[in-house]
C-alpha cells in the first residue's frame, strides 16, 4: 500500500509564504514525509523558481498546475496523476490545501493506517466536529474526480465524490492544524491532543511534530 501527498497552492507566493519560519510547502513537504506519504507531490505555479528552491533537498517533487479553467478538482486530479506516475502502485492521495499548513505528521501516519485497515474510503482529520485537511482520495476516484465541475471548491469536490458512491469517514484526531489555516500562527493555535489511541495495532509516539528538515528515507 501506497499512499501519496498531492500539496496544492494556487499561486507560487502562497506557496512560499513563511510559515513559522519556513517557506509554507517546505513544512508541509517535510510534514508529509515524516508522516509517511511517498511521494510528495507539490502542485504549484512556479514562474521566477522560487518554490522550487523552497524544496530544495527535500522529498517533493513540483509539477505545474493543470489548466486552470479546470479548477478545483483538475488540480487534485493533476496531483493524484503525477503520484501514480512517480510511483507505481500508489493507491490514494492524501490532498492537502496549503493554507493548511500546521498539520502534525502523527494525523497523516493515522490516515494512512485507517486506509490501509479499509480501503476505498475518503477519509478526512476531524477537530471538534469540524471536517480538515489533508484529506485521503482513493485513486480509484479519478474518474469521478474528472467529472466535477470546475467551479466546486474542495470541500464541494469531496461531496461530489461522496455523491457519485464514495463512503466519507471522519477521524477525530485531535488536530487544531487540520481546520486552522495559516492565517492563525501556530504559536497560537489550541493545543494539539492527538488521538485517543492509534487506529492500528501500531503504536507510534502520538504528538510528534515537524520543525526541521526531512528524515532520511527509509531503507
Amino acid at each position: 500500500m501506497t499512499v501519496a501527498a498531492v500539496i496544492l497552492s494556487a499561486t507560487a507566493d502562497g506557496a512560499v509564504a513563511d510559515a513559522d519560519g519556513m517557506p509554507r510547502v517546505r513544512r508541509l513537504a517535510d510534514t508529509a514525509w515524516a508522516g509517511g506519504a511517498i511521494p510528495v507531490i507539490v502542485v504549484a505555479p512556479d514562474p521566477d523558481g522560487d518554490v522550487a528552491e523552497a524544496l530544495a533537498g527535500s522529498e517533493a517533487t513540483l509539477v505545474t498546475p493543470a489548466d486552470p479553467v479546470l479548477g478545483p478538482a483538475g488540480q487534485i486530479a493533476r496531483g493524484i496523476r503525477a503520484a501514480t506516475e512517480a510511483v507505481g502502485g500508489t493507491d490514494a492521495a492524501l490532498v492537502w490545501p496549503a493554507r493548511l499548513c500546521w498539520a502534525d505528521a502523527e494525523t497523516l501516519t493515522s490516515l494512512i493506517e485507517a486506509h490501509g485497515r479499509e480501503p476505498g474510503a475518503i477519509r478526512r482529520p476531524a477537530w471538534r466536529d469540524d471536517a480538515g485537511w489533508p484529506a485521503l482520495v482513493p485513486v480509484r476516484a479519478l474518474p469521478s474526480l474528472d467529472e466535477v465541475a470546475a467551479d466546486r471548491m474542495p470541500d464541494e469536490v469531496l461531496a461530489d465524490l461522496t455523491a457519485a458512491g464514495f463512503a466519507a469517514v471522519l477521524h477525530d484526531l485531535g488536530d487544531p492544524g487540520t481546520v486552522i489555516d495559516a492565517g492563525t500562527p501556530r504559536s497560537e493555535l489550541p493545543p494539539y491532543e492527538g488521538p485517543a489511541e492509534p487506529v492500528s495495532d501500531h503504536h507510534h509516539e502520538w504528538g510528534a511534530s515537524v520543525s526541521g528538515p526531512a528524515p532520511d528515507r527509509p531503507r
